[in-house]
């Protein structure tokens, strides 16, 4: 779904943005991005009569570039949603347009004055139970190698999900887990840090785990169903699995403002969101959604499953993003 390393796409994807009648959105490639272009972009230009062209992958180092240049060339960007908290708050984005998009059936966890949800899944177990005899079942079990012996994968970049889940292994109760207490986290990690395999994208994932080269990790519930869905047998455990999102910003600067929100309002519309369910199996943020959806698709929905459901401390990790991203790229590089 995501990674935070510019990488080229295919010159197919992006024809051309030198149209400011064209509406550009960024995305972080993959199959995310092919749902969001078929099911809102694709639909909003037949709609609006507004193309849509896409690119990407998101990358915040451009992001900021483009701004600071006053050079916009992105009008709509699916970014990560501790990043969409900070970059509003550090003036990087256009405030939203709420008499044109309605936040009032909008998820309130997902809503800022300057982003919305685009959708939101979980970090959760999952497991290639054909390459293992047992499959783990918690977030301590992950992390313990003499049960669980080879390889385990984590998602390589700082964002939320690894360090809570590391703090939940050991021991750490849901509610005591903010402020993040970095010391024990990083130390709970070094005990697996020569198991870890690393992946960057989503894709990388799926294909770690379908190859069984780490037959068990930490994944985003969509990439597990995208692999399950392929016919690999895998085994999930929504223990503790920890929700995060994917916001909806507009740049600083953009030249086509009001297309832009316009476009937003459509991709958080009740039937847009469901539709991105459909394809994705991440969580429409649209309330309304659920009834829209088979009831058999909506129910392998990340929020179905709340029992033991943990919301990631956006706000905090806003706040301490750039504190955290430092000493988890040292601890990495070590």
């Amino acid at each position: 779904m995501k990674t935070l390393i510019a990488v080229a796409m295919a010159a197919s994807l992006l024809p051309s943005i030198s149209n400011a009648a064209d509406l550009v959105f960024a995305g972080w490639g993959g199959t995310t991005q092919d749902v969001e272009k078929a099911e809102w972009a694709d639909k909003f230009s037949a709609k609006e009569g507004i193309s849509v062209l896409q690119d990407g992958p998101t990358d915040y180092g451009k992001l900021k570039a483009m701004i600071e240049a006053g050079n916009v060339t992105w009008d709509v960007v699916d970014v990560e949603a501790d990043y969409g908290v900070q970059a509003g708050r550090n003036g990087l984005l256009e405030k939203l347009d709420f008499n044109v998009i309605d936040k009032s059936r909008l998820d309130p966890r997902f809503v800022t004055d300057y982003a919305v949800g685009g959708f939101y899944y979980s970090t959760l177990l999952g497991c290639n139970k054909g390459a293992v005899a047992e499959c783990p079942k918690t977030w301590a079990d992950l992390f313990d190698t003499k049960k669980f012996p080879g390889k385990r994968s984590f998602y390589k970049w700082s964002t939320p999900g690894v360090l809570e889940a590391a703090l939940l292994a050991d021991g750490v109760s849901p509610d005591k887990l903010y402020p993040l207490d970095l010391d024990r986290a990083f130390k709970k990690l070094d005990t697996i840090k020569g198991d870890i395999v690393w992946w960057a994208t989503g894709a990388q994932s799926q294909q770690l785990l379908a190859s069984a080269e780490t037959p068990y990790g930490a994944f985003w519930n969509g990439r597990l169903n995208a692999v399950a869905d392929s016919g690999i047998a895998v085994e999930m455990s929504w223990d503790r699995n920890i929700i995060a999102a994917d916001l909806l910003v507009v740049p600083k600067g953009t030249k086509n403002h009001d297309a832009a929100m316009k476009f937003i309002a459509f991709a958080t519309s009740a039937e847009s969101q469901a539709a991105m369910a459909k394809g994705t199996g991440y969580a429409p943020t649209n309330l309304d959604s659920r009834k829209l959806m088979d009831p058999a698709v909506a129910k392998t929905l990340p929020d179905q499953q709340t029992a033991t459901q943990i919301n990631a401390d956006l706000e905090y990790w806003a706040s301490h993003r750039d504190e955290i991203a430092q000493r988890w790229y040292a601890w990495q590089a070590k």
